[in-house]
């Protein structure tokens, strides 16, 4: 379980970007997020990451407090987290193999579990003939399909997907929100940041809408409305 415990966070010119924020994520909950530019959701993303600490208030995956973990056990916690961006974030030097593999060394899976799991994942994301390809060599769709697969290849309890159709036309949209479902079917939980109007409609899920810092809706089938 994810918990927003009265979560304040101010910079230090005084702005104040999330404002006495409470809420609650439920294991296998799908959970959109939006809201104009500048609302908070990516200063709501970056704090349950442990990327920035709040001002004020807790946050809590399960039993731990986000904000308040050491710096080796915040490397620990983010294990338990998967994220894709609107960029891909990918390594343009390695084929698509290596970088799912890449995010498997790191985690310290032994080399008998990256030669079976990686070929698997890259097959559920539909990229089992594009094994051995470069991020260069694939379509805009292909390479959300790759941050997907590392994203997901050492089975964490929570993927983030910080607006990740922003770069992509309606067909390839399409196909990565039918993955995230997917995901989520399967037990994981997933939360969701997005401007598009049509991938929130589609989902039918959760839908958390921030103004200003603030959340000003929550409905649990929700539609986007700004």
């Amino acid at each position: 379980m994810i918990y927003f415990d009265k979560v304040t966070k101010c910079y230090e010119n005084g702005d104040k970007v999330i404002d006495d924020v409470c809420f609650t994520i439920e294991p296998r909950e799908f959970v959109s997020i939006v809201g104009h530019s500048g609302a908070g959701k990516t200063t709501l993303l970056k704090m349950l990451l442990a990327e920035e600490k709040p001002t004020e208030g807790s946050i809590y995956f399960g039993s731990s407090n986000v904000s308040e973990l050491s710096k080796g056990k915040k490397n620990v916690f983010r294990r338990k987290i998967g994220t894709i961006f609107q960029d891909f974030r990918l390594l343009p030097h390695k084929t698509a193999y290596e970088n799912v593999s890449f995010a498997m060394e790191a985690a310290g899976r032994s080399d008998e579990e990256i030669a079976s799991d990686v070929p698997h994942v890259l097959e559920l994301v539909d990229l089992g003939e594009k094994i051995w390809h470069f991020p260069h060599q694939l379509s805009g769709g292909e390479q959300q399909r790759l941050a997907i697969a590392r994203a997901i290849v050492n089975q964490p309890d929570l993927i983030i997907a910080d607006e990740p159709t922003g770069n992509l036309d309606p067909i390839n949209t399409y196909e990565i929100v039918q993955i995230l479902k997917k995901i989520n079917e399967l037990g994981t939980t997933v939360i969701l940041t997005t401007h598009n109007k049509g991938v929130i409609d589609s989902i039918g899920k959760r839908v958390i809408t921030m103004d200003k810092g603030k959340i000003v809706r929550d409905d649990k089938r929700g539609k986007f409305s700004l």
